[in-house]
């Protein structure tokens, strides 16, 4: 049996877990919300964290905890940026137990947090902690100047802002500097193109790896784009946009402490007003991640089409083995990192229509009541996009290798190249040779011998690969 004690509140008196450091708001909404038994992300809590060490900081400068009804001098204050800083640094992730599917404001993590912070701070004066009389009060001292409205978003900026500079744009870095090298390394291994999964006409896999590096680049300057989205921050607006209850340098001063402590540049919104009442930041970032994951998608698949084999497909390049690919088939090995890569790109595809409901939905006037499931699904969708990919780079495209036996084999078989023709003899008779090659099984080149529709000379011209894949 877990020992409980009891708090009193302004709805009457509640019972929680003895030790916890949460108090009674925390509970109800953990008695509120059993849910789906999933907490807001750790991200998010460090990200409340750090906010409030910055606000309480920047309340201390300005003034305002003299200003108020119960007055805290510099010895509390620290104590609140204490106890703030080890939410940061992760310290208190299990005394964070609210459900993601909460009260649609973020109000009940946010006082969760107000809470842990309160008590942490008393116990840092050496004060006891589970004393109602609170030295150190979570809405008067903690949450002084702030709003649930413009926090809770503040915060969620803060951490989707972290992942994206911290995180998923040199996890998108190293991945294009991977396939860029394996560009490099195989520009000269000659292969046939395929549109519409038909053969097309000779080049490179140099080329071909060249392309889906400048796809990750793409993707990098999307994930960059979605980092502008995020940078504008409410802190400020408090309730409604007005900042009532608010020192006017507020906004400002959060918005430039939160850029010095985790060096992403933050900064005031522009307008209090519209950065409470909407998310459309939040939602143009994540749509740009579906961005990414579309590219992602197509790089993954293509790579997994290209390994496929190894006796029956194309086999051009060469996966590591990384484990047994099926329970009854003896050897089969399968490209298991590209199809993960692929199944987080659905999956981040599939978030980007939860936040499109959220915003359309969820937004009335001042406020939008999904925002935890808006930072849970950004957050979600960042983090499988960074394991991913970090997994695919390491395991899959530094270690594979290409089969050059493979890739230059099917350049004489193909129909295509009846297409380097075109200039000697017309569109008509190159396409009568591809598709007598094709009826009589023989190759472009030997029916061109027989046939004599060319000199040596020219015929060797015509159908030199190397020449096909460049302009000529």
């Amino acid at each position: 049996m877990v020992e409980m004690r009891i708090e009193h509140d302004t709805m009457g008196e509640v019972a929680l877990p003895r030790d916890a450091y949460y108090s009674s708001q925390t509970q109800r909404a953990v008695d509120n919300f059993p849910i789906s038994g999933k907490p807001i992300a750790p991200d998010l809590i460090h990200a409340l964290g750090l906010v409030k060490k910055v606000a309480a900081a920047v309340n201390f400068k300005l003034g305002k905890f003299e200003k108020i009804a119960k007055p805290l001098g510099k010895e509390e204050v620290d104590a609140i940026i204490a106890a703030a800083a080890e939410v940061a640094e992760g310290k208190f992730d299990s005394e964070f137990p609210i459900d993601v599917y909460q009260t649609g404001s973020g109000t009940s993590s946010n006082m969760n947090t107000n809470e842990v912070v309160s008590n942490r701070a008393i116990e840092i004066l050496g004060g006891d902690r589970f004393d109602q009389n609170k030295r150190v009060h979570p809405n008067d001292h903690v949450n002084l100047g702030q709003s649930t409205n413009d926090m809770f978003p503040t915060a969620i900026h803060v951490a989707v802002g972290q992942l994206l500079q911290k995180k998923l744009i040199p996890s998108l870095t190293a991945l294009h500097d991977a396939l860029a090298a394996k560009a490099q390394e195989w520009q000269d291994v000659l292969k046939i193109g395929r549109t519409h999964l038909a053969d097309a006409v000779p080049m490179t896999l140099g080329q071909e790896f060249g392309s889906f590096a400048r796809q990750i680049e793409m993707a990098k300057e999307y994930a960059e784009s979605a980092l502008q989205c995020v940078l504008e921050l409410p802190a400020g607006g408090t309730a409604v946009g007005t900042g009532l209850n608010t020192h006017p340098e507020f906004g400002k001063g959060v918005a430039q402490g939160l850029a010095d402590e985790t060096g992403v540049p933050f900064v005031e919104a522009k307008d209090h007003f519209e950065a409470n009442a909407q998310r459309t930041g939040l939602v143009n970032a994540h749509s740009l991640l579906k961005s990414v994951a579309a590219i992602l998608m197509n790089v993954g698949n293509n790579i997994r089409i290209l390994s496929c084999g190894p006796r029956c497909g194309y086999y051009e390049v060469i996966l590591a083995d990384l484990q047994p690919g099926s329970s009854i088939m003896p050897g089969k090995v399968n490209p298991v990192l590209c199809e993960s890569l692929m199944q987080v790109a659905a999956r981040v595809i599939g978030n980007d229509q939860t936040m499109t409901t959220a915003a359309v939905t969820g937004g009335q006037f001042q406020l939008n009541i999904m925002m935890p499931v808006m930072a849970d699904t950004t957050i979600e969708s960042i983090r499988i996009l960074v394991g991913a990919v970090d997994i695919f780079t390491e395991k899959a495209v530094k270690t594979m290798k290409a089969n050059v036996e493979n890739c230059n084999g099917a350049i004489e078989r193909s129909m295509a190249m009846a297409t380097g023709l075109n200039p000697y003899i017309g569109y008509e008779k190159a396409a009568a040779i591809a598709k007598e090659a094709f009826k009589t099984g023989k190759t472009v080149r030997q029916l061109c011998v027989e046939k004599g529709v060319l000199s040596q000379e020219d015929l060797d011209k015509a159908l030199d690969p190397k020449q096909m894949a460049k302009p000529r």
